[in-house]
């Protein structure tokens, strides 16, 4: 039995047009962010004395976790239960599985709970390198996950 692969009407997703949808989701995101963190902090954006605790290199304020988590389960949810984010969708771009349908949450979770390893060694380096020299644009978290990103033309596909 060999590997599914997603259904060849599918266009593979390059690198900068998954950069854009990523930018427009983090743009999105901080229009709720920003002002949370004004009426909680009392400054639009936090630096490190406005944080409650501070551990080292990592972020252990409340506030700053909270925003992790409600970001993860934001990219997690909508791709897992619609294939795309308000990002994706403005773009064009789909996470579907390998058969070609939706993902599903456990894909979804898989897939971003491995952007840690796309992102090494910083800002996603490793991620675009898999994405530009994998045959179907695949990062590790998709290859690991059985999903990829592709280009939807319409709502309808």
């Amino acid at each position: 039995m060999g590997e599914s692969r997603v259904e060849p009407r599918w266009e593979y997703a390059g690198v900068w047009r998954r950069f854009t949808a990523i930018i427009a989701d983090l743009v999105l995101l901080s229009c709720v962010f920003f002002p949370v963190t004004r009426i909680v902090k009392g400054t639009w954006v936090m630096s490190a004395r406005d944080h409650d605790w501070v551990g080292g290199w990592f972020v252990s304020d409340p506030l700053c976790m909270a925003f992790l988590a409600l970001m993860f389960l934001y990219f997690v949810l909508l791709e897992g239960l619609t294939g795309r984010t308000p990002g994706k969708w403005v773009l064009q771009l789909r996470v579907v599985s390998t058969d070609g349908g939706r993902p599903g949450l456990t894909k979804a979770l898989l897939r971003n709970v491995l952007r840690v390893v796309d992102n090494l060694p910083a800002v996603g380096i490793l991620g675009a390198i898999l994405i530009v020299t994998s045959p179907d644009g695949a990062r590790f978290g998709d290859r690991v996950a059985g999903t990829r990103v592709v280009c939807s033309q319409s709502d309808a596909t």
